[in-house]
């Protein structure tokens, strides 16, 4: 049985996860496998995607006012980071479609989330560790955008966190830590929004409970926290503590999957 708090617990999960690089899906998929959990279905996983697209629209409605608004006032600034943040989208997208079934069975797998949390903690490491921070968004090519877009879509594996791959991209191209979170975070709103509302479908033929509303709502809350404490964090400190988190808890979860065979 799938309980209130239960529902809360993976909302605040989602809410911190999705922004701060440490994969919002591994979590999701590893709470309920270390407890026990019942599994609260794909219209509850909606939900939760939902929140945190309110978060993120709640955090940066000026930029993307900026953004709609330079396609009539001609601002070619606002215009350029618009049509880099379309082609960021594009590769995370086309994988997203191509490989569906699989994230939702194959990449499941503890061990396979165990090991993607660890790679993509040393990368983030050594990226944030070596990467200058000389450039900001303003300085993002074309080519920049795809390649952080291609990073974007290793996200398809439970344990990557998109938020992590884009923004040790993002600091491997030399942008600055919160410019590099920034971004990130500007590009996951049309990938979220169009997941989410694709799979919109499943949430109204199940309907509105208590459950999917607390859910929604702690992802939303936890999430709109997480982008502003993340941002402020990273201005003056670097992405160490997140990568050795992803290490440690990678350990973790291969040493248990072992045990339970």
């Amino acid at each position: 049985m799938f309980s209130t708090f239960q529902a809360i617990i993976l909302g605040i999960t989602q809410g911190l996860t999705e922004f701060l690089p440490v994969s919002s899906s591994a979590h999701l998929v590893l709470v309920p496998w270390l407890f026990g959990w019942s599994d609260p279905g794909l219209a509850f996983d909606v939900a939760l995607h939902l929140g945190t697209l309110l978060a993120l629209l709640v955090y940066y409605w000026r930029d993307w006012l900026a953004m709609a608004a330079s396609l009539v006032t001609g601002d070619r600034g606002e215009r350029r980071l618009l049509l880099l943040l379309i082609a960021a989208s594009v590769p995370g997208a086309l994988i997203g479609l191509a490989f569906e079934k699989q994230a939702e069975t194959t990449f499941r797998s503890p061990i396979l989330i165990g090991v993607a949390m660890g790679l993509l903690g040393i990368a983030l490491w050594l990226a944030d560790k070596y990467g200058p921070s000389r450039r900001s968004v303003g300085d993002l090519t074309l080519l920049d955008a795809i390649f952080i877009g291609f990073s974007q879509a290793l996200a398809i594996v439970p344990g990557v966190s998109r938020s992590g791959a884009t923004i040790a991209m993002g600091r491997i191209l030399g942008i600055e830590r919160p410019d590099a979170a920034n971004f990130s975070f500007l590009m996951a709103t049309p990938i979220i929004a169009g997941a989410g509302l694709f799979e919109a479908r499943k949430l109204v033929a199940v309907g509105l409970d208590a459950e999917v509303f607390w859910g929604f709502t702690a992802a939303a809350v936890f999430g709109l926290l997480a982008i502003a404490g993340l941002i402020r964090y990273v201005r003056g400190r670097t992405y160490q503590v997140f990568a050795w988190y992803r290490v440690a808890l990678a350990a973790i979860v291969i040493m248990i999957a072992m045990q339970r065979g």
